[in-house]
């Protein structure tokens, strides 16, 4: 069963707002990383590269949570718990979609060194459950 979003937290998706995704490491601990992320929908895409921790934590286990919280209102936040899956298809459009909301540039022109990373993966995160302030 999937979870919609608020208006207003789907809203603040759509602003450069900085989230936390939450994954799970093999021996079962949290591994955090502050990601950008976008709404397609009620999902959060974001963005990531083969190979990193993220990425192989979800490719074995793809629960997962997303944190957001307004930097000019820290007291509010909304955890989106949800299932993500993972596909090459569309990776530099999404980075390059995303570079673009948090600093106006395409993601080569803001990170010159992105030349030598890895395959783009889109992690697209359907939400289950939406708890929180916003």
């Amino acid at each position: 069963m999937t979870a919609a979003l608020s208006e207003e937290l789907q809203a603040l998706l759509d602003s450069p707002v900085f989230v936390t995704l939450a994954t799970i490491q093999p021996d079962g601990s949290p591994q955090l990383s502050p990601v950008w992320a976008k709404r397609d929908g009620d999902d959060v895409l974001i963005s990531t590269t083969v190979g990193r921790r993220k990425e192989k934590n979800l490719r074995r286990d793809p629960r997962v949570t997303v944190v957001v919280q307004p930097f000019a209102a820290p007291y509010t936040y909304a955890e989106i718990r949800g299932t993500a899956v993972l596909t090459t298809e569309g990776g530099e459009e999404l980075i390059d979609e995303l570079s673009v909301k948090y600093t106006g540039k395409k993601y080569a022109e803001f990170n010159p060194a992105s030349a030598d990373d890895s395959q783009r993966v889109v992690v697209r995160i359907t939400p289950r459950k939406v708890v929180g302030s916003i």
